[in-house]
């Protein structure tokens, strides 16, 4: 059984797997086991329960990484027995029985909230359930800001939507409680208020790093920050 916790990285909505790449390239060059898997996001209790299932399944230590609302699903999924911390990223840090609109809504609300476009999605033997992206146009402006305007065309193009059920889930248990955690606030942050992913952290008593000027997209504008972070909390937890 391996010592060096092993690293899932799990992304928020409006992204996928891929926006962890630059971070996976820094870990790698570490020799640090990592896994990038693709979120649902269907619903906080379906998506922590399929994390989970994943970090059941890996031998030795698992060190939980969350973007955005992928915070909220770690810090449920972080109950397995062999999670061993926790590093939130620019995210959402939950109280037991506390939603994502409970949080946010302590805060003023990020330009996020006026520029969700809205979907539907068939759900069987049921009405079709809504599920939100960016506009477009405000993607640039609200998710990646400090990411090269080519880039971020494409992350807008290719983003995941997230059920808007999502924001109302309760978290059931919160992992922070009894294992380490680190967090990364983005400063400039116009997705989640970085006051809400401040609030949370010193909440949960986690080690703050603050990148100044960092969009709510730092994993992919400033990964060796990101990674940095990791770094630390694999050391302290191997």
């Amino acid at each position: 059984m391996s010592t060096t916790p092993t690293v899932l990285l799990v992304h928020g909505a409006f992204a996928d797997a891929g926006s962890w790449a630059g971070v996976i390239e820094e870990l790698q060059s570490d020799g640090i086991p990592v896994i990038a898997p693709p979120n649902p996001l269907r619903g906080l209790a379906s998506d922590s329960a399929y994390v989970a299932s994943l970090a059941s399944q890996i031998d030795g230590p698992v060190v939980l990484v969350g973007h955005s609302y992928g915070g909220a699903v770690i810090t449920v999924a972080g109950a397995m027995e062999n999670v061993a911390g926790l590093v939130y990223v620019a995210a959402y840090v939950l109280q037991e029985g506390e939603s994502l609109g409970e949080l946010q809504g302590r805060f003023p609300l990020s330009p996020l909230v006026s520029n969700l476009k809205q979907w539907t999605y068939p759900v069987p033997g049921g009405d079709p359930a809504v599920e939100v992206t960016i506009a477009d146009d405000a993607f640039p402006a609200v998710f990646a800001a400090d990411v090269p305007a080519e880039v971020t065309k494409v992350l807008a193009a290719a983003q995941r939507p997230l059920a808007a059920a999502a924001f109302e889930e309760t978290a059931p248990v919160a992992a922070w409680q009894t294992k380490p955690s680190w967090a990364l606030v983005a400063g400039a942050d116009q997705a989640i208020n970085p006051e809400v992913e401040r609030f949370g952290a010193k909440r949960a008593g986690a080690t703050i790093v603050e990148s100044e000027g960092a969009s709510h997209a730092v994993a992919v504008s400033r990964p060796k920050e990101v990674a940095d972070l990791i770094r630390e909390a694999v050391r302290a937890t191997s």
